[in-house]
Parts: C-alpha cells; sequence; structure tokens
C-alpha cells in the first residue's frame, strides 16, 4: 500500500498536459513534414486526410516517453513516433473499408473510403505503410543498427504476428464466444501489438539494460491490453459524438468483446488490474523516471469512464 501511494503521489506530481503540449507539436509538424512530400494530388490528400485532423497521438506519446525514460536519441525517436502513427492510421483506414467493418465515422468526420472511395483509400494506407519504413531509413541522423532495430520492432508488430494476425483472428471470430485466454490473444495482437511497439521503439533509441527493455515491454503489453478493455467498456457506454466513431458496432457485428465476456463491471475491473500491471514493471525497471509512461498509462484507463 505505501508503495502504491507513493506511485500515485508521484504520477500526480508528473504535469501530463504539460509534457504532451511539448511533445505534440513536435510529432504534428514532423507528420506534416513527412506528408508534404510531392506525388498524385488525389492520393497526397487522402493520406493527409487520413492522418491529420484528429487522433489522441498515444503511440507517439508511448515512443517519446520510452526514449526519454532511457535518456535515448531524440531524432530516432521523433522519426520512430511519425512512424507508428503512420501505421496505425493506414491500419484503421483499411480497418474502416467494406471488406472489413464497413464504418463510415472516424475521428468525428467520414471515413478515408467514404470520402475518396474505396481504392483512393486503400492507396493511401498501403502509401502510408511505405512512408513509416522510409521514416526509419534515413541516409543520416540514425545509426544503421538502430534504424534495423526499429524496422524489424515496427514490421513485426504490424504484420501477422501482431496487427494484421489479431484482425484475422477477429474476422474469424465474429459471432462465436471466445473465452478469456482466446480473446487476450486476439486483441494483443490485433491492438496490444502496436502498442507495446511503441514503448520498444522508444527504448531502443537509448541504451536501456536487457532488464529494463524487458520491463519497459512487459509494460507496453498491459497498457495495450488495458485500452482494448477501455475500449470495449466504451463503445457500449459512450455515444457516437463523443467517441468520434461508430458507438456499439461490435455489439451489432456480434464480435467478442471483453464487455461481452465479462460484463461491463467486470471489464472495469480487469482495466484497473492491467493498469496495476503496467505501474508495477515500470517500478521493475529500474529506470530513474517513468513518470510520463506511468501517467500516460493512467490516461489510457480513465480516459471517458
Amino acid at each position: 500500500m505505501i508503495a502504491t501511494a507513493e506511485r500515485a503521489r508521484g504520477v500526480a506530481a508528473f504535469d501530463l498536459a504539460a509534457w504532451m503540449d511539448a511533445q505534440l507539436p513536435r510529432v504534428e509538424a514532423a507528420l506534416t513534414q513527412a506528408l508534404s512530400t510531392d506525388g498524385p494530388a488525389s492520393l497526397g490528400e487522402a493520406m493527409r486526410y487520413a492522418v491529420q485532423g484528429g487522433g489522441k497521438r498515444l503511440r507517439p506519446l508511448l515512443v517519446l516517453a520510452a526514449c526519454e525514460a532511457v535518456g535515448g536519441a531524440q531524432e530516432a525517436a521523433l522519426r520512430a513516433a511519425c512512424a507508428v502513427e503512420l501505421i496505425h492510421a493506414y491500419s484503421l483506414v483499411h480497418d474502416d473499408m467494406p471488406c472489413m467493418d464497413n464504418d463510415v465515422l472516424r475521428r468525428g468526420k467520414p471515413t478515408v473510403h467514404v470520402r475518396f472511395g474505396q481504392a483512393q483509400a486503400l492507396l493511401a494506407g498501403d502509401a502510408l505503410q511505405a512512408l513509416a519504413f522510409e521514416l526509419l531509413t534515413p541516409a543520416e541522423g540514425v545509426e544503421a543498427a538502430v534504424q534495423a532495430r526499429l524496422c524489424r520492432l515496427l514490421a513485426r508488430a504490424a504484420g501477422s504476428q501482431g496487427m494484421a494476425g489479431g484482425q484475422a483472428i477477429d474476422l474469424a471470430s465474429v459471432g462465436q464466444r471466445l473465452d478469456e485466454q482466446a480473446l487476450r490473444h486476439m486483441h494483443a495482437l490485433k491492438t496490444g501489438a502496436l502498442l507495446q511497439a511503441s514503448v520498444e521503439m522508444g527504448a531502443a533509441c537509448g541504451g536501456a539494460s536487457p532488464a529494463a527493455a524487458q520491463a519497459l515491454a512487459q509494460y507496453g503489453a498491459a497498457v495495450g491490453l488495458a485500452f482494448q478493455v477501455v475500449d470495449d467498456v466504451l463503445d457500449v457506454t459512450q455515444d457516437s459524438a463523443t467517441l468520434g466513431k461508430t458507438a456499439g458496432k461490435d455489439a451489432a457485428h456480434d464480435k467478442p468483446t471483453y464487455v461481452s465476456l465479462m460484463g461491463l463491471d467486470g471489464a472495469r475491473t480487469h482495466a484497473g488490474a492491467l493498469l496495476g500491471q503496467a505501474h508495477a514493471h515500470l517500478g521493475a525497471s529500474g529506470l530513474a523516471d517513468t513518470r510520463a509512461l506511468a501517467a500516460l498509462a493512467d490516461m489510457v484507463v480513465r480516459r471517458n469512464h
């Protein structure tokens, strides 16, 4: 209990809003620059529409916070922060398409395929994915070994053993009742892998010890799963205007969720337990200052509920 109280005081003393106010303009400026390259006008417009003008930028913030915790290189971390956000944006573009979730609202505005058509949305997602890896491999400014590590982490999190694999399981699970282990596995891939990779990529920009890197990876896994549990709660407790996307669609599509498995109160309790795990892993990391990471974990679980 003493450790918990000390942790709470430490997080409370950290001004997350001020920290985010300092970090987010850097991310937005770098994303704007990355998306300003010449190309077919309509494709560039669709790419910018998918990325700009909305989103919490949680994944870039996790990259930057983890880099800060290990004293890493800021240039590499900013590139990694933008790369992971581009992968996230591409996944949303494709996820919203009629062949997947067939959603018409994202971040409070029409989805990319509604605004630009399905073909252009498909190309925009493909181009955003390619741009992410281009950002990770500059001609100078980031060591080659760090570039390779960042590319491997992001590719694995986005591919068949991560986000894409989780989405495939999700599509195959419509109308089925998954047990907790199967549901956890699906969401650890579909949602958690990219959030965990964000933390690992930030840590890879510095010289974290193997023990610290492992603790940060476990923190990222707990936060990633907590994010999905809270998402499931919000899907049944908030309206579309608040969420910026279509509310209640999981139940409407008969998808397995933490709420359908555990009930609303059970899902909320589970999110709280995962938050406790995330803080415990930070405590075990041995790193001097993980306040930004701790505060981001709190933000994930406490958002809108």
